[in-house]
């Protein structure tokens, strides 16, 4: 990355349970890491802390800056900070 680069940002959606019985919530994450393995393990080691029995990542992306509406905007703010930021719809 180039000292005039925007660190990258990766958007990740899917699915949550957090428990079998439980109705599914989609989800998108949003977290820096260094590359698309990186950031899958971290999203479900953030969602197993958050208390989700269960998750399925659908599909994987970069956001190219910040997003213009809420709750994504927070989101991309927090993820610039260093957090794993865990969207639910």
């Amino acid at each position: 990355m180039n000292d005039n680069e925007e660190p990258r940002v990766i958007i990740i959606v899917g699915r949550v349970w957090r428990s079998e019985s439980a109705a599914a919530e989609r989800i998108n994450v949003l977290l820096r890491a260094p590359d698309d393995d990186s950031a899958v393990r971290m999203t479900l080691e953030a969602l197993k802390r958050e208390g989700y029995g269960r998750a399925e990542l659908d599909q994987i992306g970069e956001l190219e800056g910040m997003p213009d509406e809420e709750p994504h905007m927070s989101a991309w703010q927090g993820a610039m900070e260093g957090e794993i930021a865990i969207v639910t719809m």
